[in-house]
């Protein structure tokens, strides 16, 4: 792999994590000011602040760069998607338990798990869906 397709695989990881990031977001941030969270008894419903959208588009653009991962090659989506999980996981296991959430987010209501589950999920097609429009350009551009 030459260092321009591998600085091409990074980039569009990081900018498809960063897009997934802001889909994912306002998605959390909807679901909280719609009152869906709460109707489901969980506690997330962050404001749409600088202050909070900011780490999370920084970050989703890090977890982005696991789409250079040459798994499930057919479908950056699914790859996006399966990739969610490690997020998903690293969430329920130690962020939510670090700021005091308890493992799973159990404080923040039993269906809580859930909610990262399908948010993350939306974070991996968004970021995935990017990262494959890059794939299908490069294709093309060494055709």
């Amino acid at each position: 792999m030459t260092t321009r397709v591998a600085i091409d695989r990074l980039s569009r990881g990081f900018a498809g994590g960063a897009l997934g990031a802001l889909a994912n977001s306002l998605v959390v941030w909807a679901c909280g000011a719609l009152g869906v969270t709460a109707a489901a008894g969980v506690k997330i419903a962050p404001a749409l602040t600088p202050a909070w959208l900011y780490p999370r588009i920084v970050w989703g653009g890090l977890w982005g760069l696991l789409l250079v991962v040459p798994v499930f090659k057919r479908s950056a989506v699914v790859r996006g998607v399966v990739l969610s999980l490690l997020p998903t996981a690293a969430t329920l296991l130690i962020f939510f338990p670090l700021k005091g959430k308890g493992l799973l987010g159990q404080q923040l209501g039993v269906l809580t798990p859930v909610f990262p589950l399908i948010f993350n999920a939306i974070w991996g097609a968004v970021a995935g869906w990017w990262y494959g429009c890059g794939e299908e350009r490069s294709a093309r551009e060494t055709a």
